[in-house]
């Protein structure tokens, strides 16, 4: 135990006297300070027993939903970046995940034959649903299994194959997205393949393949949203008539609501909160929540009513039962899983945020991204492409360094699952960072088109999905709440390297035991606070320099993240000793940490795909996204610092992780500009940075005539230069032998060609569509 305080006390002592200047009573702390640790018995009676007896009455008690949520899930790279001293190498090392002959010919095959059939004006605005023909298409071909196993006659598609196709679809319609998404993420089948009896998924998984069931999971309810915890439907054990004969059962009662696909589900999984008052079962009243399945035809089920959710037509809506009465073996796992639905809900939940919302945010912000910039290149004002002003050029090198980092999280966050992780925190960071992101890119996309995207219609390409954007926001859970409660509230439990074992130790049996097993534990959390407080304040006076790094290439990336992770740990450190269990409750502090370390994720990520596929267009782009992630990070730091709740608490922790200030850099106006002129010409970088989405070849397709009106444009810049230097219409110009006729056929293309995009829908004054 002496070798392990040795070294972190000399640096320690070495750092508060540089801090708090050379003075005799200083001095005299640190060297009682340092006695009463060298010494167990000083230390347990001194310091480590009171701490052990006041952190014991101080910390709340976990409920049992807390408990399963720390408990569900797995840590990966977000305990690295704890650690205060990522093992990058590791990161490299990770394979990026490739798809199978079997994925690639799906995504070929019935993905774009899908997408080539949908129409987002006619489903939204006219149908309010998909076509009977897209339904049986995507139940034919097998849109409901892609998660389900071959035996059970789904695709066994990998998790990167999953987000692949959602991706694909979203950049085509939400409303077929969601379709797809939903039945492959938190629902009946992921729930029935990790829980379910043999007999349970015998029966249902293989119609859930073939879409003879249509699938959906009922949650929230009026009183249980956010804290979807604390439901109150209720289910009681009981013996009722059922199918002729007295069966042990459950009666349940239940209101939902906003539930997806229910409206023409066939299938209900349902949460509840299951009592047993006449202990048929066992000793207990309350069991806990609870999840069963439920056919939709079931006596009692009130179902079929539906939401309106931003005027999109993806199915949604409430549902109710009224003293629905359920065998025991319709529980999802039978009666051994009675009282588990929690920890269940918990784990399956990494599906939704680590793949599904994701990729349905990927595909529209590479969307936005490819036809903005066409946009941009095409519409004029001035005499010049309006992408040309440095107005328009900042949000379009924005929106294209965003969209190569939300691609970078998405691929790295679908392989961490397809490895087995169950990402608790980085699935949460990538929902509220993915979507968030994706609405910053959309609304810059908008503002960029302008009055042209203001007007609904069916050249408008940008309108549902803006629309939709709030509904990213809200599922899988609140991004507020998101930020505010979960993301550093788990991962400060989860992730930390010492917090649960002290948690485990205050629940030693008697005193003694506790305060022992206390002592051993932050004894290293001590010195592991040490070695960060040197390590960061060191970094911090380099700026990071010195530090080892696992390639030269971004070298000065990966010293900057050395010196934030050391700080992220520092700082978790210093606000646990400052408020303890309440920090869950400093929601505005606890989200600065949370930004601190989801900043720290999304840069790692981005390095991780640059350093999988390096090309010289993706240098530009990932030097943009990492370099505003550092940024990003940095603020973060500066503002926990600025309010923490004492003058001396944010002095200190201020000068030692920003000893010279802040000093990392937002990308530069040069680089962003650099971007936004790459997005605005054909090439690869452009290809590269949209791979994925859907691109119409049909020329009866908005999308299609943008990028015929794009390529035409930027091949007639040099002749529309000329043009203008010479004074005269191209007619004029092609009769004095200035233009060739093929040049002057160019600009009238083009020009014919920009003027059909730009023009906006209209209607009669009845709003009803003119007849063609």
């Amino acid at each position: 135990m002496k070798r392990l305080w040795t070294v972190p006390l000399l640096i320690v002592g070495s750092i508060l006297l540089l801090v708090l200047g050379f003075r005799f009573l200083s001095l005299l702390v640190v060297l009682l300070v340092v006695l009463s640790l060298f010494l167990p018995r000083w230390r347990q009676y001194l310091l480590t027993g009171p701490l052990a007896e006041r952190f014991h009455r101080a910390l709340p008690p976990l409920s049992a939903t807390e408990r399963e949520a720390l408990a569900s899930g797995s840590v990966w790279w977000d305990a690295e970046l704890f650690t205060g001293k990522p093992d990058w190498q590791n990161l490299l090392n990770t394979p990026a995940s490739k798809l199978t002959e079997q994925e690639q010919a799906f995504l070929d095959g019935p993905v774009e034959q899908l997408c080539a059939e949908l129409n987002d004006w006619q489903i939204n605005h006219q149908d309010r649903d998909l076509s009977p023909a897209i339904w049986r298409f995507i139940k034919q071909q097998g849109f409901f299994g892609l998660i389900i196993p071959e035996q059970y006659g789904g695709k066994a598609f990998s998790p990167r194959a999953h987000s692949d196709i959602i991706l694909k679809i979203a950049s085509r319609s939400v409303t077929a997205a969601v379709t797809v998404m939903v039945p492959n993420s938190l629902g009946p089948a992921e729930l029935l393949l990790h829980y379910g009896t043999e007999q349970q998924k015998s029966f249902y998984l293989p119609r859930l393949a073939s879409g003879e069931e249509v699938p959906c999971f009922a949650l929230t309810g009026p009183e249980a949203g956010s804290d979807a915890s604390h439901i109150p439907d209720r289910g009681v054990v009981c013996h009722r008539e059922f199918e002729g004969k007295t069966t042990l059962g459950i009666e349940i009662n239940w209101e939902k609501r906003y539930i997806t696909l229910g409206p023409v589900a066939t299938l209900l999984g349902l949460a509840f909160h299951l009592y047993d008052p006449e202990h048929l079962l066992g000793d207990k009243d309350d069991i806990g929540i609870t999840l069963a399945l439920i056919p939709t035809n079931t006596k009692g089920v009130n179902i079929g009513r539906r939401h309106w959710p931003m005027g999109t037509a993806f199915q949604n809506g409430p549902n109710w039962g009224k003293d629905v009465f359920i065998p025991m073996d319709w529980v999802i796992g039978g009666q051994d899983y009675v009282g588990r639905g929690w920890q269940m809900l918990m784990e399956s939940l990494a599906a939704g945020r680590s793949i599904s919302l994701p990729a349905l945010s990927t595909g529209a912000a590479k969307f936005a991204c490819r036809i903005t910039g066409a946009y941009a290149r095409v519409r004029e004002q001035f005499h010049q492409p309006i992408g040309r002003f440095e107005g328009i050029a900042d949000l379009l090198g924005r929106m294209a360094g965003q969209s190569y980092m939300v691609d970078a999280v998405r691929r790295t966050t679908a392989d961490a699952v397809g490895r087995g992780e169950r990402p608790a925190v980085l699935s949460a960071i990538a929902k509220y960072h993915l979507t968030e992101t994706m609405r910053r890119i959309v609304n810059d996309a908008m503002d960029i088109h302008g009055g042209k995207t203001i007007c609904l219609g069916p050249h408008n390409p940008l309108a549902n999905v803006y629309q939709t954007i709030p509904i990213s926001i809200t599922v899988e859970g609140a991004n507020i709440l998101t930020r505010n409660l979960i993301i550093f509230g788990q991962g400060a439990f989860r992730a930390h390297p010492f917090i649960l074992k002290e948690m485990a130790a205050l629940e030693a049996g008697t005193d003694e035991e506790r305060t022992v097993r206390f002592d051993e534990v932050l004894c290293q959390h001590m010195a592991h606070f040490a070695r960060n407080l040197s390590r960061s304040f060191l970094l911090g006076l380099s700026l990071g320099h010195f530090s080892p790094t696992p390639t030269e290439t971004f070298k000065r990336r990966y010293q900057q993240l050395n010196h934030l992770s050391a700080s992220l740990a520092v700082a978790t450190d210093v606000c646990l000793a400052l408020f303890g269990g309440s920090l869950k409750r400093r929601e505005s502090l606890s989200a600065r940490l949370g930004d601190l370390l989801s900043q720290l994720y999304m840069a790692s990520c981005t390095l991780q795909r640059y350093h999988h596929s390096p090309s010289q267009q993706d240098t530009t782009l990932a030097d943009w996204a990492t370099s505003r992630a550092i940024y990003q990070a940095q603020q973060a730091l500066v503002e926990l610092c600025d309010n923490l709740p004492n003058r001396f608490s944010r002095w200190l922790l201020k000068r030692v992780t920003l000893p010279l200030g802040p000093r990392y850099k937002a990308p530069s106006d040069k680089l962003t500009h650099q971007l936004a002129e790459q997005l605005q010409q054909p090439g690869s970088m452009r290809d590269q940075l949209t791979d994925g989405i859907y691109l119409p070849e049909d020329s009866d397709q908005y999308v299609a005539q943008l990028e015929q009106a794009f390529e035409l444009c930027v091949a007639a810049t040099p002749l529309e230069r000329k043009l203008r230097q010479s004074g005269l219409t191209w007619e004029q110009a092609q009769q004095q032998g200035i233009l060739s006729q093929e040049e002057a056929e160019l600009i009238r293309t083009a020009r014919q060609a920009r003027r059909q995009v730009i023009e906006v829908d209209h209607f009669n004054a009845r709003l009803e569509e003119d007849e063609e």
